[in-house]
């Protein structure tokens, strides 16, 4: 198996029937859950690709430009790598047009990343990804985002916060996802935090959920 391949079946569900008769699926994962998870989170700007003969359809290497690190377990990140299909959850991402926010997982000393990972341009996040990107994911590492797919849900300790996105009719990603991260306040408690300035447990946020 791969590096990628044992990235897949990490991070996500997928089934390939004979080799690439089916699409890449998988598992809807929080933004921070995503940074939490990854050994690496950086913004950068994709500079140059090539497809090079490794795994059963090759795999896409990509040269970046890193513009911000926010989390890395490696000193500079200059190539990432992707499977070069999209039924193995390859990633397909355009050349010196856009910044991008990039997580994924190291292997070898090789960066690895996929459609299961969240990967985002950087434009289309929103401010509070931004913050929490930079800062409020962290804080949060700790706590446990649980995934309510179907009512009723409960959380059932004190270090879970309720992820509910899935169950809207607008679907995932939603409003938690966008604008939310799940911290730990004062207590020893986690619960869902958005705001401008470190979560303080004697401030209540009207609009948490």
């Amino acid at each position: 198996m791969t590096p990628w391949l044992g990235l897949v079946v990490l991070l996500g569900s997928w089934s390939l029937g004979d080799w690439g008769a089916e699409a890449c699926t998988c598992s809807p994962s929080h933004p921070q859950d995503a940074f939490c998870n990854s050994d690496i989170v950086i913004r950068a700007k994709v500079v140059g690709k090539k497809l090079v003969k490794e795994g059963p359809f090759g795999t896409l290497v990509y040269t970046i430009k890193q513009m911000k690190v926010s989390f890395t377990k490696m000193p500079h990140v200059q190539y990432i790598h992707t499977e070069a299909s999209e039924s193995l959850c390859g990633l397909k991402l355009e050349v010196n047009k856009y910044q991008y926010l990039l997580t994924g997982r190291v292997y070898d000393g090789k960066m690895y990343t996929g459609l299961c990972n969240f990967v985002e341009r950087w434009d289309q996040l929103t401010l509070s990804q931004r913050k929490g990107l930079n800062y409020r994911y962290h804080l949060g590492c700790n706590c446990k985002i649980k995934s309510c797919y179907y009512l009723p849900c409960y959380v059932t300790s004190k270090n879970e916060c309720l992820w509910t996105d899935m169950l809207s009719n607008f679907g995932y990603p939603g409003y938690q996802s966008k604008h939310y991260a799940c911290i730990r306040q004062k207590g020893g408690y986690c619960s869902w935090y958005r705001g401008w300035a470190p979560p303080d447990k004697s401030i209540i946020n009207a609009t948490d959920p």
